[in-house]
Formats: C-alpha cells, structure tokens, sequence
C-alpha cells in the first residue's frame, strides 16, 4: 500500500510501498477514505512535540475515518464493512503507531468508534480531532447550557466548530475574530456579534468565554470581558505563556480552566451532532497525493479549513 512516512525533523514526508496492515487479534483494519491534516502534524515534523511520537519513521495521520476491511478473532464490534471513525489518541494510529495517511490503517477495536450513515468521511475526519476538541471546551468543561451567553475567541478550524456547538445546544454566541476576511462567515452563522475583540462585548454578560487562539492577549481580553462568577476556557495554545490580572481573576470571582483533545464518548457525541445538522466542519478536501503540500501550507497558515485528504 501508499504511505506517506515521517523520517526526521524537517524532512519532507515520503511516499514509500508499505505491506497492508493485517489485525492482531484485538485490532481492525480500515481501508482509509478520509484522513484530516491537523497543526499537531506540523509539530510533529518541525520537531515541537517529536518525543509524544512511538516511533521514527511513522505514518502520521490522527484523524481518520474509513471502511473495515478486516477483523481480529477476539473483536465483536465491528464487522466487515463497518463505517468507522478512529478518534485521535497518543496512543492511537498517527502518533503511537501507523495512521491514516496510507491506503489502509490497523487500530485496536477498543479506540474506535462507529460512523453514523448519514456523516460522510469528509466530515468523520476532522471529528476526531477538531470537531471533539472543540466539544470538550465547550460542552464539557465550558458547561454551556441554553439561555448562556457565550463568547468564542478565534474563527479558524476549532473556534467555527466551538461556535456551531455553542449554538446547538441553545447559547447566544459572541465571536472575535481579528482576521476581518472572516467576518463573513461568522455572521452567516447566525451569531449575535463579531468584533476584532471579545471586550467589545462585556456589556453582553458573557457567562462563559472560550479562548480558541491562545495569544496571552487574548486571555487577558478574557478576563476583562467575562462577567462576574465567570468561566474562561483556555484551548488555544499559541503562547506558553500569558500575563494575568490575579487581582481581576479574583475579585471577578472568574473560573479558569484548561481543556485538551477529548475522549472517545465526545466523538460519539459529535458525530451524533453532525448526523442531525447541529455541526459541519469547514473542510477543503484535497487527495492522497496532495497531503505533504497542505502540511507545507498548515506551516505557514494558508489553510482556510480543515484539509481532508480523500481516498
């Protein structure tokens, strides 16, 4: 099978004839029919999070949706033709093992998770990883409930998603976005505001603000704009480092809190949300041979969406 195979920090990836994966008695095999490219893949080639990989040289890849094509004899959950996703994991295909920028990925059964019929691969893809992450801030440790006032920092891949979850379940959405070529999109969602700056909204008693840009600048915007009692969501993670008003934090009585990747029910829960027309990446779908040229154009930002490769 084809493969594209990371050898060493910043080299380019290699096309490169690979057998065909076959299940350990624990394991399936999909025969991958989309794959998503994600900033992590930029890192783990520039040599910023290199040591979270099992191995060098490995086939990246963490978002992955496919067919089953084989079974091992201990699993029961999936069957041949099974449509499945496989969400990302540092122990998952892509980062501790082969993953899915190749004709074909094996993934313990445990990891997986089944793809609704009516959620085509394109949007599988980016789910386990973007569209999960995404949910976690927002649901999971944002907490949003209906009637909420919510502020979303950043428009890109995982803040368009934050906000389409936001409004799903019933918030009123708040945007900033300093990038103004933006804006368009943002309103077509339906929100109830875009600003270059979330502080522009600190009349609007936002009860919960999700940095998904993660500049310091864009924290400490935060913590000027969220109301009294609180809750900022920290995601974004542009910045190591940000400079804080302790004293704001404490007297504002703020909750701050930090939220990262997700776990396998949150996939299933956003799929289920794509399923009903609640959520829909913003995917540039590219093909398998395209892929080490959009990691090159994920370095240097001139990626509109979630680039998909579909096989």
């Amino acid at each position: 099978m084809r493969a594209w195979q990371f050898t060493g920090v910043n080299e380019p990836l290699r096309l490169v004839e690979l057998p065909e994966p076959t299940p350990a008695a624990h394991e399936i095999v999909l025969a991958v029919k989309a794959a998503g490219l994600c900033h992590s893949d930029v890192s783990f080639i520039d040599g910023t999070i290199t040591p979270l990989l099992g191995r060098v040289p490995i086939v990246l890849g963490h978002e992955t949706a496919g067919v089953v094509t084989a079974v091992g004899g201990d699993v029961t959950d999936f069957a041949v033709g099974d449509r499945v996703g496989i969400p990302a994991t540092t122990e998952g295909p892509g980062t501790a093992v082969d993953g899915g920028f190749a004709e074909y990925v094996a993934v313990e059964a445990r990891l997986a998770v089944h793809v609704p019929d009516d959620v085509d691969f394109e949007q599988a893809a980016p789910a386990m990883d973007a569209a999960r992450t995404a949910y976690r801030a927002v649901e999971t440790f944002g907490q949003v409930t209906a009637g909420m006032n919510v502020g979303i920092i950043g428009f890109g891949g995982l803040g368009s998603l934050g906000a389409q979850i936001a409004k799903a379940v019933g918030a009123t959405v708040y945007v900033a976005e300093v990038n103004e070529s933006a804006w368009e999109r943002v309103r077509e969602l339906g929100v109830a505001g875009v600003s270059a700056d979330i502080r522009d909204f600190e009349d609007a008693g936002l009860d919960v603000i999700i940095d998904f840009a993660g500049f310091g600048t864009t924290t400490v915007s935060a913590v000027d704009a969220v109301k009294h009692g609180g809750r900022i969501v920290q995601i974004g993670l542009a910045r190591e480092s940000a400079t804080l008003s302790m004293q704001k934090i404490t007297m504002k009585e703020i909750t701050l809190v930090g939220a990262s990747n997700g776990e396998k029910s949150e996939a299933e829960a956003v799929l289920a949300l794509i399923a009903s027309g609640g959520l829909r990446s913003h995917t540039v779908p590219i093909t398998f041979d395209e892929i080490p040229q959009y990691v090159d154009k994920l370095t240097t930002g001139d990626v509109s969406g979630r680039a998909v490769a579909l096989l």
